[in-house]
């Protein structure tokens, strides 16, 4: 995905491309809403107990606080515009997200350690949480391990060494 664009409006643009079977992790945007439109291909969306399929020039707005994913729903590539309103600090943690994936600092699953993730989730708790546990929950858990990642070295944030976050898997 390359950088994100700042829209009219204080939101962020992006046009990713996924392969076949790419799928997002289920995901909450408390203070944003987040708006997918296909250029080509066949996106499939999830919000709340709703499905959503999607085709070229078809699109669906997800409303600030409604648990989501998404994910290819062919056998090509999927090309579509994603726009989160407002930003926030939403670049940010697609940066640090996909730099650390770009150099190889994460799993099979895109995930980094466990305490570094930690780190980069409480930095940015009110631009992306989960739909469960509850968000005390949450709060607690990332207030006991944030810290320790914190001891270890890692920031909430992360600069690639290339700035083209490479492709949405």
């Amino acid at each position: 995905m390359k950088r994100a664009e700042r829209t009219e409006g204080g939101g962020l643009c992006s046009t990713p491309t996924s392969n076949p079977k790419a799928s997002s992790r289920r995901h909450v945007h408390p203070n944003q809403e987040e708006r997918f439109q296909v250029i080509s291909g066949q996106l499939e969306v999830e919000l709340g107990d709703k499905k959503v399929r999607l085709g070229p020039g078809e699109a669906v707005t997800v409303p600030r606080g409604t648990g989501h994913h998404f994910w290819n729903a062919g056998e090509q590539d999927v090309h579509f515009r994603a726009e989160i309103r407002p930003a926030l600090r939403f670049e940010r943690l697609l940066a640090t997200m996909f730099g650390l994936a770009q150099d190889g600092k994460t799993n099979r699953k895109g995930l980094p350690n466990p305490l570094r993730l930690a780190v980069i989730a409480q930095a940015h708790f009110d631009t992306v949480q989960l739909p469960f546990p509850p968000v005390f929950v949450q709060r607690v858990g990332l207030s006991l391990a944030a810290p320790l990642g914190r001891l270890v070295g890692w920031r909430p944030t992360y600069e690639p060494e290339n700035r083209d976050y490479g492709t949405a898997a």
